[in-house]
């Protein structure tokens, strides 16, 4: 079971982020991210909607994947609370968890380039 204490975990890992444009993120990615070079897109299996079997789906794709952090940041980044789908290893509904502490350390650091809460 994901609690906040997880969320909060999640989003202070990606810290180390802050100063990497987007650009460089989207090169890593997409050069070394398993699912772009790995799966075809067509076969991709669909989320079924519900935490559990979506955990399980997101962490089974992204297993053994090198940039999942990476990934996780710049789908932050670029989608916010809008993400859906897999990114990071994780599914939107946690993903939208992330991004709300994410956001907040964001803010409260500076960096924060979006609007303000």
């Amino acid at each position: 079971m994901v609690n906040q204490d997880d969320y909060d975990e999640i989003a202070a890992s990606l810290d180390r982020f802050v100063d990497v444009p987007d650009d460089v993120l989207c090169k890593v990615v997409t050069r070394d991210g398993l699912c772009v070079w790995a799966f075809d897109r067509d076969e991709l299996p669909e989320l079924p909607g519900e935490d559990a079997p979506d955990r399980e789906l997101a962490a089974e794709m992204c297993a053994g994947c090198p940039v999942t952090d990476e990934c996780l940041e710049l789908e932050l980044r670029v989608a916010g609370p809008l993400t859906v789908g897999v990114w990071g290893g994780l599914p939107d509904t946690d993903r939208r968890e992330v991004y709300q502490v994410w956001k907040w350390r964001h803010i409260n650091r500076g960096v924060w380039a979006g609007e303000q809460p």
